[in-house]
């Protein structure tokens, strides 16, 4: 498990959000995600927890905003991460 992985993973995840919420709204709700700091500019500047529970923290805390829709965002990004396995319920 490379960790390098789970930072770039998290960091198009945000990159993809920012795209479709905005900026501010992002950092918001990234900020809130235990394990996960979020510059200003919406990029990792450390993982704190387990990779895979803050990559799943992350995509819980867009899951509760978005619904249904945020796995269609995650799950064609995760695509070019083959070696992180998190299931999208």
């Amino acid at each position: 498990m490379d960790e390098t992985d789970y930072k770039n993973l998290i960091n198009d995840i945000i990159v993809k959000q920012i795209q479709i919420l905005g900026k501010d709204l992002v950092l918001i709700k990234t900020r809130k995600v235990r394990g996960l700091q979020i510059n200003s500019d919406g990029q990792v500047e450390n993982i704190s927890a387990a990779p895979e529970e803050a990559l799943q923290n992350l995509i819980d805390e867009f899951s509760d905003f978005l619904g249904p829709i945020e796995k269609k965002i995650v799950a064609p990004l995760m695509q070019k991460y083959p070696s992180i396995k998190i299931p999208l319920v």
